[in-house]
């Protein structure tokens, strides 16, 4: 079987690089992160450093002397200035860590790529944003996207809500629309490019969880127990928000009416992306218990922040994507000393993985296709 040779750009704790090493004809070669603790995770995985800055010349050259085929990057949704007509693809999107992918693409042009991004991408800056990056990847770098077809008078023809896919079709509990942007080079392939389908894969066959309670650990360490104080500060503010129309404020999303329960998206920011995501833990002998760590006595309802293994899980690195096929033994694991922070962190700002490694099995297909022509 070809090995297809990928770099991970933007790379975090490497979620992408997995989810394509799982599809089986994919190998890693070189990476790229500035987050301190998050490359401490990622050299703990998989035993390379990634700690280089994609923005810099040092890097780009790096990437130029490299032999790889497939560019894979999760980059931050970010405003283009609004250039002229006659601007140049550089000018459109300067300031930018698209402008580096692109410019990364334009000068080393790799077989593929995939893209990465928030959902929000669509309707950033009322769509200019999206329309631009399609923009330079189909007629500036000419890749052939999924999903975009040109019309006679040479217009772009795409509908953006349909790069969005959401984690929970992919086989885990977790509400989490993405948009994945995947293309292939027009001139390596030539017209065969024309033959790929239009839409890249809306879900994963056979479930990893049925629900929510399928993934939860009950009994969690007291520590993630919230205090009565925390609890009435949650219920004032939704209060308040709701006496306005809002829908913000705290979500408990395994409630026992809920049939079948799914997690809000995990969010880097953490506050948020735990407090819309509380559960209540049955844990016996919590209620009024006071501990070191806050200011008031434990809630009396079981009303807990996930654990950092439960937002593992929910991204598929827990029990999932590290699983040695071998033994059966779970691999993933954090560095010894980190903090739950940087983990929630982490987790909040990763891929999930088994809508990746989907993505990356349609990729392996069409590659294998595309060689043959």
């Amino acid at each position: 079987m070809k090995m297809y040779k990928t770099i991970d750009l933007c790379a975090g704790i490497g979620g992408i690089r997995r989810g394509y090493e799982l599809a089986g004809c994919f190998k890693n070669v070189l990476s790229a992160e500035i987050d301190k603790n998050a490359c401490l995770t990622y050299e703990h995985l998989y035993g390379e450093n990634p700690m280089n800055d994609i923005t810099t010349e040092e890097f780009k050259a790096k990437v130029e002397a490299t032999d790889y085929d497939i560019l894979l990057a999760g980059f931050p949704c970010q405003a283009f200035s609004r250039a002229g007509k006659k601007a140049g693809f550089e000018d459109k999107i300067r300031g930018t860590l698209f402008f580096d992918i692109a410019e990364i693409i334009r000068r080393t042009r790799p077989k593929a790529f995939m893209l990465e991004n928030v959902d929000n991408l669509v309707t950033h800056d009322k769509g200019h944003t999206f329309a631009t990056i399609i923009e330079v990847l189909v007629k500036d770098l000419n890749y052939k996207v999924v999903g975009v077809t040109l019309g006679d008078d040479g217009a772009l023809i795409y509908e953006p809500r349909k790069f969005i896919r959401n984690s929970r079709n992919f086989g885990v509990p977790q509400n989490r629309p993405r948009v994945y942007i995947m293309g292939f080079n027009r001139e390596h392939f030539g017209s065969a490019v024309d033959n790929l389908p239009n839409e890249l894969p809306k879900e994963r066959k056979n479930p990893i969880y049925t629900d929510l309670n399928d993934l939860l650990e009950m009994d969690a360490d007291d520590k993630y127990f919230l205090s009565s104080g925390y609890v009435e500060t949650l219920e004032r503010h939704k209060a308040r928000h709701e006496g306005k129309g809002n829908g913000f404020g705290y979500k408990i999303v395994n409630l026992p009416e809920i049939e079948h329960p799914v997690s809000n998206a995990i969010l880097a920011t953490g506050g948020s992306g735990k407090e819309r995501n509380l559960v209540i833990d049955p844990k016996a002998g919590v209620a009024g218990k006071v501990i070191g760590s806050k200011q008031t006595p434990l809630n009396d309802r079981g009303i807990r922040m996930m654990t950092p293994r439960e937002w593992g899980k929910l991204q598929g690195f827990i029990n999932y994507a590290f699983i040695d096929k071998k033994t059966g033994e779970d691999k993933f694991s954090f560095p010894e000393k980190l903090a739950d922070g940087p983990k929630y962190k982490q987790l909040g700002n990763a891929v999930t993985i088994p809508a990746v490694e989907e993505m990356a099995k349609f990729m392996k297909k069409w590659l294998t296709e595309l060689d043959k022509t």
